[in-house]
């Protein structure tokens, strides 16, 4: 393995772990698509093929972004905000939808789809990160500070929650949470939090005055998602998938049912994706679980490390932000499949079956690992210079 290791730069753990994931991540796959195969047909080996293709994409990209020099991804936070904007704006108009949520754009000749809010996420965290430092002098001012940076957040999660609120609501959090380390002023973040809770009030208002007019397709989803999770018994039927859920996670036990004898995902919608961890559970048992949580615990500190460790405060914010992003749609994903969040759309990063997402998670590991290989180098520097010095 350290053979390996030595034509990868950066964080040597946080590359185990990534490829660990990345390569297991070919075998549940594999194992959870029964369902897949009967709602739309083919064979386990189709879907297993495609997210091989989506593994050797990400981590490509991956790999070609961490030894690029992480001012580059500075000098395009601009542009990749602007081309989030646009995809996310032909999304909202010429989306194809599925399960009810315009969420995918169609990639032409090569029948694969992208999610827009995928990019979006990325590119949000990252310009909100450059802002953070250009502006730092102004974050007290409202004009030509701090309303210029609060008004893409705002822009992109309005854009994204149309069809995927809980995305929209996660990104919004994470961008709160860099306005705080920020040191925006307290009375500023007060203020956008109370806003924000009008404005949503104001459109879902809005919404059941005139439903006709499509302002929350999704709203009735919604709120049959967090209605039904409040009388289980009661909606038997229409929690099936979070009850097959639960119930996998049960039948796990300590040790799990073996590679492939997991019975519920046969039964669980999204078994290999926003059920994943209830699928994981069941077929690798407790013991598996707990290990899968400490091995995101541990990419994460390893992440916000690099970030605390560099010199330059844009890269701080920047792994500050991935590394809570990847935390907190692994965490949903488990709370959802533990029964205590409502159904929502967020699977396991790196884990669940491949597309945008997959990606997408490979290139933000890619812009980590990016800025821990020019730290590194930096340190090298600064310690040969000293030599030549002395």
């Amino acid at each position: 393995m350290r053979e390996y290791l030595k034509y990868l730069k950066g964080d040597n753990v946080i590359w185990i772990i990534t490829i660990l994931m990345l390569a297991f991540s070919l075998v549940t796959v594999y194992s959870f698509v029964p369902i897949l195969v009967k709602i739309e047909g083919g064979t386990p080996f189709k879907y297993l093929f495609k997210h091989f293709v989506y593994v050797l994409i990400g981590f490509t990209a991956m790999f070609w972004i961490h030894k690029k020099d992480s001012k580059y991804i500075s000098q395009l936070a601009k542009f990749s905000f602007y081309l989030a904007i646009g995809l996310l704006i032909f999304t909202f108009f010429f989306g194809k939808e599925v399960n009810g949520a315009g969420r995918w754009i169609n990639i032409p000749f090569v029948g694969l789809t992208f999610q827009s809010s995928d990019f979006a996420k990325l590119a949000l965290i990252v310009y909100v990160s450059r802002l953070l430092v250009n502006k730092k002098d102004s974050l007290n001012q409202w004009k030509g500070g701090y309303l210029s940076i609060i008004g893409p957040i705002a822009l992109v999660c309005a854009l994204i929650m149309k069809d995927n609120f809980s995305t929209a609501a996660i990104l919004f959090a994470i961008c709160y949470v860099l306005l705080f380390i920020g040191r925006v002023p307290f009375s500023k973040l007060f203020l956008t939090f109370v806003a924000g809770v009008a404005a949503l009030l104001l459109v879902v208002g809005l919404h059941l005055a005139a439903p006709d007019l499509g302002i929350l397709p999704r709203f009735d989803t919604w709120k049959n998602r967090i209605v039904n999770r409040m009388a289980t018994e009661e909606n038997v039927l229409t929690n099936a998938q979070a009850m097959n859920s639960e119930l996998g996670i049960y039948n796990g036990s300590i040790f799990g049912q073996g590679v492939g004898d997991g019975k519920l995902k046969e039964y669980t919608p999204e078994a290999y994706a926003d059920f994943y961890y209830a699928s994981f559970v069941e077929e690798f048992g407790l013991i598996a679980a707990i290990l899968l949580v400490l091995l995101y615990l541990i990419l994460l500190f390893r992440v916000i490390k690099i970030g605390l460790s560099s010199d330059r405060v844009f890269e701080t914010y920047t792994c500050i932000g991935i590394g809570i992003l990847l935390l907190s749609q692994a965490s949903v994903n488990m709370l959802v499949c533990t029964g205590i969040f409502p159904v929502t759309g967020q699977n396991m990063p790196l884990l669940a079956m491949g597309g945008s997402a997959l990606i997408m998670t490979c290139v933000s590991i890619g812009v980590v690992q990016s800025i821990a290989y020019r730290i590194a180098k930096s340190k090298k520097e600064e310690t040969a210079n000293a030599f030549a010095e002395a």
